[in-house]
């Protein structure tokens, strides 16, 4: 019988996200400078601080590509994120721009593919239950032997509230526990989260995520001030979303959705420090509202976010 694997399962195995990005970050070496965009996590930057990699930001566009692409000198890397995991078409593109001095932050795109040439780190914590965890692919050798074992289960509460339909109590445990993990050393990735992670259906979990997409897309098309991006990205260009994007003027919306027990997270409040209203990142981060499709829904739940955004069901 074959063993059973998990995506990215070759690949540095760490706690974390950002802590895959250290590592590769480290195994490269001397760093003159790291492009990242505006529109990103703050724990990116803090990240580089923490191991002293300078950086410099950039613009993205509506179309979620890089405004102006920089032309990179002796020393300098490009880290671009695979946007709601609906990017994978472009990412490609970039790599045969930058080859080896490109990083993916697949963050949102667990089922990415692998490229060859160019430095990645994945994250699941995004798109399975699991309390920790990170991938780092690279052409380099990243070496994890050293790092010391990560123990999970004081990070695993709100996967516990979670499975007993405690979703609101969940989340403030996630939220604890995220910022647990943000401040955690780099270490590997948990013998739980490896054994949960060996244990589940992919092919299942990207069906069902990809049918939720598209279900509300032919619903929400004509609303989705992402018309034409996701028309661009149509779904043979990438390989699994994270959420669905649907991009709003009604900014009373998302305390509606979440009212209603649907959770939309805002990316990323730090981008409006960042940023002035003149940016497309200041919009993106005020009017973007994530909607879940993720496996532990179907048809019925997508038919009620519908409503919700149609106005036909309230609390």
């Amino acid at each position: 019988m074959n063993k059973v694997s998990f995506p990215h399962e070759k690949g540095a195995l760490v706690s974390s996200g950002h802590g895959a990005i250290q590592l590769i970050l480290q195994s490269i070496g001397k760093i003159s400078k790291l492009w990242i965009p505006y529109f990103t996590c703050d724990i990116v930057p803090d990240a580089l601080k923490a191991i002293g990699v300078p950086y410099d930001f950039y613009h993205i566009n509506f179309d979620l590509e890089i405004e102006k692409l920089p032309e990179l000198t002796t020393g300098e890397y490009l880290l671009y994120t695979n946007y709601f995991g609906i990017m994978d078409n472009y990412v490609s593109a970039l790599a045969e721009i930058y080859g080896n001095n490109l990083i993916i932050d697949n963050a949102q795109a667990f089922f990415a593919k692998e490229i060859n040439k160019c430095h990645q780190i994945y994250s699941p914590r995004k798109f399975v239950g699991v309390p920790d965890g990170g991938m780092a692919v690279s052409p380099l050798d990243l070496n994890v032997r050293m790092l010391l074992d990560n123990e999970a289960g004081g990070y695993s509460s709100h996967l516990l509230l979670r499975e007993e339909g405690m979703v609101a109590e969940g989340y403030e445990h996630f939220k604890r526990n995220d910022s647990a993990l943000r401040n955690l050393p780099l270490t590997k990735m948990s013998k739980l989260t490896r054994r949960i992670l060996l244990s589940l259906d992919y092919e299942q979990i990207i069906e069902v995520r990809r049918d939720n997409f598209h279900y509300l897309h032919s619903a929400l098309a004509d609303q989705n001030g992402f018309l034409r991006l996701l028309q661009r990205r149509g779904m043979e260009s990438f390989a699994c979303p994270m959420v669905y994007p649907f991009y709003t003027e009604d900014v009373t919306l998302r305390s509606r959705l979440i009212e209603n027990k649907v959770f939309v997270a805002q990316y990323w409040p730090n981008v409006l420090e960042w940023c002035n209203p003149i940016h497309c990142e200041y919009a993106l981060c005020n009017h973007i509202l994530p909607l879940p499709i993720d496996q532990r829904y179907g048809r019925e739940d997508m038919k009620e976010i519908i409503e919700l955004i149609n106005g036909r069901k309230s609390s």
